[in-house]
């Protein structure tokens, strides 16, 4: 039996087969003497992998119980030791495409930009996006001890989502400060039932109204209710505010006029040495509404179809989805490539206007008054600054390039003892290598 094994392992050491290899047939000899014999080719050698798992597949067989070997025939053994042979083989396969793809991500290009940054308007620092609305509550609860009125007001404007909510609230709000400066002498204006129906569904359900009223110096009372058995809740005006009415009624005001407190987006203006990878964007995850995986799906399946949806749409039909893709982007990464090839880097939301790329190039001038034109991708001039950057098609990147009026830089040429880049020399102090 043991010389029997043996065979199969002499067999096998060159019948087996590396991961995605296919097995031999096992040899045959031929019934007759070929009349020109044939050099055979080289045999690959087993991998080690593929050594090992045929050795254990053997040791597995030793090891069964002998009772029913004899019936066993020869060529069904080897058909199992194939079998597993073929089980490891997949398995080391699967491993290795594994090990590849982490590899793969491993080496992935680094993104054009870590994210999307904004500066809270209240501290001056600078938070990534998924942190905007963390901060922005902090630095709000944070400047109650610097001037309560003024925070609760930021609470009800910017925390409550529902702007025809806020707006009822606010004038409900307004009117009640109105009786009570209107009416210093009537004592019911300066009560409010907590109770009360039209407060219930105006205010109270809104963030920050109840600090608001405590602020400008409501405290709660309890109140016997006239002509009822029982007590209610009230905010009722401190004595001491009847002698300062004229801030209540600037309290009224500033409610009534206050807007959202938003975090400005933060350009992240960047400048960059001549380069020939200016085209080549790798954006992160912040410039999508979607997933990351979704996106990856999306573009995958947009690029199967490309060709055949270009035969089979109308003109129209393709501006239309192409319109509605331009949606899926909030945030749109910008350069503008200069004619001595430095270029400008910036972040803007996907819906601004073409003016405001205008303006953040223009700031970005050592001589601001220098007429220029901006080219969209393919030379099209952006005449139109009112068009938004979706609306353009420059979203979620694009690189652009900078012309100059040919007549003025000829002027300016001929003035200037030497040639010099255009960009404000603190911006070219800190110029980068595009990777």
């Amino acid at each position: 039996m043991r010389k029997f094994f043996q065979e199969i392992k002499a067999d096998l050491k060159f019948k087996t087969a590396g991961p995605g290899q296919k097995l031999s047939e096992p040899s045959r000899a031929p019934k007759e003497k070929p009349k020109a014999e044939v050099a055979p080719k080289p045999r690959q050698a087993p991998t080690d992998e593929a050594q090992r798992a045929a050795a254990a597949a053997l040791a597995r067989l030793e090891l069964k119980p002998k009772g029913k070997a004899a019936s066993s025939s020869q060529e069904a053994i080897k058909n199992q030791v194939r079998k597993e042979l073929m089980a490891e083989a997949a398995a080391s396969e699967k491993e290795l495409s594994v090990e590849e793809k982490e590899q793969e991500e491993e080496g992935a290009a680094a993104p054009s930009v870590s994210g999307v940054y904004f500066i809270c308007p209240l501290t001056g620092d600078v938070v990534r996006k998924d942190q905007k609305e963390k901060h922005l509550r902090e630095a709000v609860q944070a400047y109650f001890s610097v001037d309560p009125v003024a925070a609760s007001i930021m609470e009800i404007h910017t925390f409550n989502k529902d702007r025809e909510k806020v707006r009822v609230c606010v004038e409900t709000m307004a009117k009640y400060l109105d009786n009570i400066y209107l009416h210093p002498e009537e004592e019911k204006y300066r009560k409010i039932k907590l109770q009360n129906k039209v407060f219930q569904e105006r205010i109270s359900c809104l963030e920050g109204t109840h600090r608001f009223f405590q602020a400008v110096g409501f405290e709660t009372q309890t109140l016997p209710v006239p002509g009822q058995e029982g007590t209610e809740e009230y905010y009722v005006l401190k004595e001491e505010m009847l002698s300062r009415l004229e801030e209540l009624k600037d309290c009224k005001e500033q409610l009534l006029s206050a807007e959202p407190v938003r975090a400005q987006l933060h350009r992240q203006l960047t400048v960059f040495q001549p380069s020939p990878a200016a085209a080549r964007f790798e954006l992160p995850h912040d410039f999508f509404n979607l997933t990351a995986e979704e996106l990856r799906r999306e573009q995958r399946l947009r690029t199967e179809a490309v060709e055949k949806a270009s035969m089979l749409r109308t003109r129209a039909m393709r501006e239309k989805e192409e319109q509605r893709e331009m949606r899926k982007y909030n945030y749109t990464l910008l350069r503008v490539r200069f004619p001595d090839g430095y270029i400008l880097q910036g972040t803007f939301y996907a819906r601004e206007s073409v003016s405001v790329l205008y303006n953040f190039v223009r700031e970005a001038l050592r001589d601001d008054w220098l007429p220029f034109e901006l080219l969209g991708p393919g030379g099209l001039k952006l005449t139109d600054e009112n068009l938004a950057f979706n609306e353009c098609g420059l979203v979620p990147s694009a690189l652009l390039s900078l012309a100059w009026d040919a007549a003025v830089m000829a002027d300016v040429e001929a003035a200037a003892e030497e040639q010099r880049s255009p960009l404000r020399p603190e911006l070219l102090a800190r110029v980068q290598t595009l990777s």
